[in-house]
């Protein structure tokens, strides 16, 4: 099994679990059982309108429908949707004649997604089994695309961006939250395999992240927020000695969550 596999595998069964429990908070966001995460500074949905609070997970790092310009009529399509927050907070806003989609590689997220749309009596999203780098969608089908803390669990993010491209009609756009470092994480920190699902060791540098979306042949590229995530003392001293924290502290590296969105 390759490494992107292995990521991909614990990834799965870290988010299946937490679908099939109906545990909140235990992906990027917070304690869980035995293993500590850290408090994302998650933005408050409960002034949303559309926001049902069954399909929210606590797992996301921001609004991406915010600042995503979705219309009525438009089809929208969530990458690595969950429970179905955000694909919820979509279909209001496109109406009966709109679609919206939610995609998640995790089966059990999408069952429970199904059910909440069951439960909820929504008609107009669908959600779908499948990889953020092959999305399982035609060219050019797509008005926008939203995603909340969950490409920086992507190993090939060039790919991903590629693929979202790829789906997204021309002048349509997409809008995700996200988290980017700007600066190195000490190693031992990032070669925590577990920590991946924490949000941060598979975080890219931020500049390195807005020259992916770039590549990919976006433009328009612009970052409507920017909050900085600070890791409690607690979790470093779990994975870190004293001198390489103190090192950490005195390096400047900061961790941040963004809403980023461009236009393809």
């Amino acid at each position: 099994m390759t490494t992107e596999e292995m990521i991909k595998e614990h990834i799965k069964d870290k988010y299946g679990k937490i679908a099939t429990k109906g545990t909140q908070g235990c992906g990027c966001n917070c304690g869980c059982g035995d293993t500590q995460y850290f408090d994302m500074m998650q933005d408050d949905y409960n002034t949303v309108a559309g926001y049902e609070p069954v399909a929210d997970l606590n797992l996301g790092c921001g609004i991406p429908t915010e600042f995503a310009g979705i219309k009525e009529s438009d089809i929208v399509l969530d990458l690595g949707s969950g429970a179905g927050n955000d694909v919820f907070i979509a279909s209001k806003i496109v109406g009966e004649k709109g679609k919206v989609f939610g995609l998640d590689m995790t089966e059990e997220m999408v069952d429970k997604a199904n059910f909440n749309k069951y439960k909820l009596k929504v008609d107009n999203v669908e959600f779908l089994l499948g990889e953020i780098e092959k999305i399982p969608m035609e060219d050019n089908f797509v008005d926008v695309v939203v995603s909340n803390c969950v490409l920086n669990l992507v190993p090939d993010k060039q790919k991903a961006f590629s693929e979202i491209h790829r789906v997204l009609k021309s002048g349509g756009n997409f809008c995700i939250s996200d988290i980017v470092l700007d600066g190195n994480l000490p190693d031992r920190l990032m070669s925590i395999a577990r920590f991946y699902t924490g949000c941060v060791t598979g975080a890219e540098q931020i500049a390195d992240y807005l020259n992916i979306i770039k590549g990919a042949g976006f433009s328009k590229i612009e970052i409507h927020k920017k909050n900085e995530i600070k890791l409690p003392e607690d979790l470093l001293f779990d994975y870190l000695e004293k001198s390489e924290i103190e090192a950490y502290y005195k390096s400047g590296t900061a961790i941040y969550s963004i809403t980023v969105s461009a236009v393809k």
